[in-house]
């Protein structure tokens, strides 16, 4: 299974990876959300956990 986290927080991200790759899992990490879409859209995941709050991503203005 190949995972995408996209986390700012570096420890938070560092963390996740650590632990999934631990249950053997692929984890590819962006920490922001141009890289986060880059990745998501040239790339096939099977999950992506995604922080909402992200630099350079802008929240949809319905929210």
């Amino acid at each position: 299974m190949r995972i995408l986290v996209v986390e700012d927080e570096k420890e938070i991200s560092v963390f996740l990876k650590r632990g999934l790759e631990n249950e053997s899992f692929a984890v590819d990490v962006a920490d922001d959300g141009e890289k986060g879409s880059f990745l998501a859209l040239t790339n096939d995941y099977d999950l992506i956990i995604l922080d909402y709050i992200l630099p350079k991503k802008r929240r949809p203005s319905s929210l």
